[in-house]
């Protein structure tokens, strides 16, 4: 229970990785803000298993792009549970084409939501844990980031630009005692990665040192870290969960 009496919001939180982190958080003790797209159903979903097992929720919807959407999130976890100690900025979308035939409506949309609504959120919740003078931002990026992937220009620039935010954040709340630092996942199981064919999931795997798949569980594992005061002495940095792919 090493975050007991913390509060940690996790946008993108109604199912998957986001899920899996907010689930991790929970077990540690912290109180759950869950967070996702107005007419999400999982969320609600979510939001009842976690209920059921005994751990402290609230949902929110909305869109983290919009700042009145974020800032609704904001004021309800705070007036829920009276502090943000966590933010988890998971939320994000894929938009695949190979560059040359990239729209400017996916690059757009993948940008908005992946970064400036990590911007967005990260501004909003700053202002709380400044007047703390303690917290912890997480965000989720990915080696796409790092290392490029094709037909994801618009996804790649989007994590690789989380990073740099993940860097200047760190730096510029430090002296309030707060940190941040940024995931990124490599090829993590999922319905996706299971429906692939056979020769596409060996070729993956071939280049993977480990020879497997991460899972969800792996990331979270990495982000209960960040958000523990395991980590109060490590900032700014990009934690790569990839099973070797990148080093």
């Amino acid at each position: 229970m090493q975050l007991k009496g913390k509060t940690a919001i996790v946008t993108g939180s109604g199912r998957g990785l986001g899920k899996a982190i907010a689930l991790k958080l929970a077990q540690m003790g912290a109180n759950i803000v869950l967070n996702d797209i107005v007419n999400s159903d999982s969320i609600d979903e979510t939001a009842e298993e976690f209920r059921a097992a005994g751990y402290n929720v609230i949902v929110t919807k909305g869109d983290v792009r919009n700042p009145d959407d974020v800032k609704e999130m904001v004021d309800k976890a705070v007036e829920a549970f009276g502090s943000i100690d966590i933010l988890v900025n998971n939320a994000g979308i894929t938009k695949d084409k190979p560059l040359a035939m990239m729209s400017l409506e996916d690059w757009d949309d993948v940008l908005d939501i992946n970064l400036k609504g990590a911007f967005i959120c990260t501004k909003a919740v700053a202002k709380v844990m400044i007047k703390q003078k303690s917290g912890k931002i997480i965000n989720i990026a990915s080696v796409a980031g790092v290392m490029g992937n094709p037909g994801q220009a618009n996804y790649s620039a989007s994590k690789a630009g989380l990073i740099g935010l993940t860097k200047t954040t760190a730096k510029e709340l430090a002296a309030r005692n707060i940190t941040c630092n940024a995931v990124a996942p490599g090829l993590i199981k999922s319905k996706m990665t299971d429906v692939l064919p056979d020769k596409v999931k060996e070729a993956y795997l071939n280049s993977i040192p480990l020879k497997r798949f991460g899972t969800p569980e792996d990331v979270a594992n990495v982000v209960g870290f960040l958000a523990s005061d395991d980590s109060n002495y490590v900032t700014g940095q990009v934690i790569h969960i990839d099973g070797g792919l990148v080093m």
